[in-house]
């Protein structure tokens, strides 16, 4: 019983390895990427889609920005 129990443990520990990224991640990387672009941008709306290709993972993050917060060099 306990030889099954660590196998099934064991196999969805490598099923979610292969995961594209899994829940608790995503939502770090989007509560990030919401974070910077709000020092920039006033928006609410930030979205992240992640599509795994054969090389390399596709990530884009999109928002719609009311307004662009400017900085001003000092001389």
């Amino acid at each position: 019983m306990k030889r099954e129990a660590t196998k099934l443990r064991l196999k969805k520990m490598l099923n979610d390895d292969k995961e594209d990224i899994n829940e608790a991640t995503r939502a770090a990387v989007l509560s990030e990427f919401t974070h910077i672009a709000k020092e920039y941008f006033d928006t609410d709306n930030v979205t992240l889609s992640i599509k795994k290709g054969k090389a390399a993972t596709d990530v884009n993050v999109s928002f719609k920005a009311t307004r662009v917060k400017n900085f001003t060099t000092l001389k």
